[in-house]
């Protein structure tokens, strides 16, 4: 970036460097191919005026809102995409029965605390928000099962459908989805209404950095729906989950599949395939054998209806395209459930990407982390997934793509997704554009750190089945490598069994105990703040939080409260001073050709330096601390709005893809 371009709006990130070797043959069904009927999708609506917003914001109508296919990993050719406009309605918490009537219309699947859901108000825990729509299933469907899927509601979820309860659910990040074909009206339209109550801080749940007073490090809370709503049909023998392990030694890729049949043992059909076509396939059974005996007990006189079955089947991938940061190759994968008569009950389509993540040594004697048996130095950024207009949802999914293009473009090899997940098609952009991700796990208040004690049984249960939950929605994605339990004591607890559990769920991946504090001795990774980690062994050593230079941007910084970051530059001298109090030149200062160069040093020289020292050290990674600013804090990379960028790109570019070139010398 020249001088001349200092403050400059940046959107051409798509034209990234190598952009050519990022495609492969996977195809994707990207867009709904029925449209959302969304009855009030003739309603003027507009965003709440927020205090900040992004470009992708204009780009959101109410029929046109997050239309893309929100599984990517196990897609099917009919959907159903339910965000738009709902109606909406907040009452007491204890009002716990359907309201007659709805104060306004919100646009799902957006935060009612964000400007995008057109609302922009805090859900106080003495509340209930509920939600309302209408819709109308296509004919085809007649006959088959209809599946409500939620990505992730915050937190805790009742359903309705014509009056009747479908279900719960207590989560604020999973998915889960509900049956609802037994209360289906036989023709016509269907009434759905959603009830969300959330505790936000008040509560021991896990919940990131969501806070009913923003400020500091802590921001606007998350509630209700805030990611994509949708229905799909599925016959009553069906698919419901896939996990795929690779093994690079042998070349095989494990598939275990996950279902429900009718009774009798069916068909499972596997085809892996890339552009150039097939490149391996496999047919198995669903279900097991059962004898004459046993089915007429079954069947005739107990009415059994159908089973469920698990299947793990074998795909070889001889001499196979890895899966790497400069070239992210990702495989189609295609599964079909027969019966046995050939007749296809269900197909999905998913991906797949043949690549290992482990610890080993350098030629060095360093301990480091192996991606398919290399070592490598992961240059990387804390990445906390908010939006100045959306909270926790991207406007758009161009815009949930920007942030890894922006990574990608600065050279960084890794991003650690702090105390969020995301929704799946951020990972799937991890995916196919190539970036390690270090996962943390939301955090809560579940534990006190100072014992290691759960501060209750019913609240380690809670957070322990939602971790396992998101491992399980998350582990087939090749770019994340490691699960990170805990963020500097935050609600932890359990540590050496969280640690060693994780491991045993998943031992395809790296597990980081804690990152920052207090470490206990578990797990894969000796996570340090700030300086350099210790050296272990048999744990590699990072620093996933580091740096906290910062500058402001006027224009675009969040307008409510006073921003702030950890060092800022003062532009008298040009010297690194604190940017925790208020200066005589005002609170930060502004983004301008001196301070982006301050910046671009402070950055430069904190991966230089540990890109030089790393054989010395035996540190193996360095994240700063931050990708993007965040409501106050502005210690980012880039401004909250993605508009202005703080550094030079192509400086820092070419430091931190030195780190590969050092562990050569």
């Amino acid at each position: 970036m020249k001088r001349s371009d200092v403050g400059f709006v940046r959107r051409d990130f798509l034209k990234l460097a190598g952009a050519a070797s990022l495609a492969t043959g996977f195809s994707l069904l990207e867009k709904n191919p029925a449209q959302a009927q969304n009855a009030q999708d003739n309603v003027t609506w507009h965003p709440a005026n927020g205090p900040l917003m992004t470009e992708w914001s204009n780009k959101v109508s109410p029929d046109n809102v997050l239309s893309e296919y929100p599984r990517p990993q196990m897609t099917r050719s009919q959907w159903l995409n339910l965000n738009g406009l709902w109606d909406y309605q907040v009452t007491e918490k204890a009002a716990e029965a359907i309201p007659n009537s709805y104060q306004g219309k919100i646009m799902v699947p957006f935060p009612i605390e964000s400007a995008m859901s057109g609302v922009m108000r805090t859900l106080q825990p003495s509340e209930r928000l509920w939600y309302h729509r209408a819709f109308t299933s296509p004919p085809d469907w007649s006959g088959k099962q209809l599946l409500l899927n939620f990505e992730a509601v915050d937190w805790q979820t009742t359903v309705y459908l014509n009056g009747q309860k479908v279900g719960d659910h207590l989560g604020g990040f999973d998915s889960f989805f509900f049956d609802i074909t037994h209360l289906l009206n036989s023709t016509g339209s269907q009434d759905l209404v959603v009830s969300v109550w959330d505790p936000t801080n008040t509560g021991l749940q896990l919940r990131g950095k969501q806070t009913l007073r923003p400020g500091g490090a802590s921001y606007t809370a998350c509630s209700g729906i805030w990611q994509p709503v949708w229905l799909e049909p599925v016959e009553v023998e069906h698919i419901e989950s896939l996990h795929m392990v690779s093994d690079l030694t042998a070349g095989i890729l494990y598939v275990t599949v996950g279902g429900r049949i009718a009774n009798q043992p069916m068909v499972l059909e596997l085809t892996a395939s890339e552009s150039n076509g097939k490149v391996a396939s496999a047919t198995g059974k669903a279900g097991v054998e059962i004898s004459p005996e046993v089915w007429a007990n079954k069947v005739k006189f107990y009415k059994g209806s159908g089973d469920a079955f698990t299947t793990t089947m074998e795909l070889s991938i001889q001499n196979a395209k890895l899966w790497s940061v400069e070239n992210p190759f990702l495989y189609d994968l295609k599964v079909v459930l027969r019966s046995s008569d050939g007749i296809s009950k269900d197909s999905v389509q998913s991906y797949f990407g043949m690549r290992s993540i482990g610890i080993g040594h350098d030629d060095k004697a360093n301990t480091r982390p192996l991606l398919n048996g290399k070592p490598i130095l992961l240059c990387g950024a804390l990445d906390q997934g908010y939006w100045p207009d959306g909270v926790y949802t991207a406007p758009t999914d161009d815009a949930l793509r920007f942030d890894i293009e922006f990574a990608k473009r600065l050279g960084l090899n890794s991003l650690r997704k702090h105390v969020k997940h995301e929704r799946k098609r951020w990972y799937y952009w991890a995916d196919k554009l190539g970036i390690l991700v270090f996962q943390d796990f939301p955090s809560g208040n579940e534990g006190d750190p100072h014992t290691d004690l759960p501060r209750s049984e019913e609240a380690f249960q809670q957070n322990f089945n939602e971790r396992k939950r998101l491992i399980e929605q998350h582990w087939n994605h090749p770019s994340i490598v490691s699960w990170i339990m805990f963020n500097e004591g935050w609600g932890q607890c359990n540590t050496l069994r969280y640690a060693a559990w994780a491991k045993e769920l998943d031992p395809s991946r790296l597990v980081d105990e804690a990152s920052g504090f207090p470490w206990h001795g578990g797990g894969d990774v000796a996570d340090n703040h700030g300086g350099i980690p210790p050296r272990f062994a048999n744990k590699i050593g990072i620093t996933s939080e580091d740096g906290g230079f910062g500058i402001g941007g006027k224009g675009h910084v969040w307008t409510v409260g006073t921003i702030w970051t950890y060092r800022t530059c003062d532009p008298a001298t040009g010297d690194v001073i604190s940017g925790m109090v208020k200066q005589a030149h005002g609170n930060l200062p502004d983004v301008n050709p001196q301070t982006v160069a301050w910046m671009t040093k402070q950055v430069g020289d904190l991966y230089a330096k540990f890109i030089a020292d790393a054989n010395e050290t035996g540190q193996s990674g360095d994240f700063f601390c931050q990708l993007v600013d965040v409501e106050t804090e502005c210690d980012g990379l880039i401004s909250y709005d993605r508009a202005v960028i703080k550094v030079d790109i192509d400086e820092i570019n070419r430091i931190t893809s030195s780190s590969s070139k050092n562990l050569r010398n």
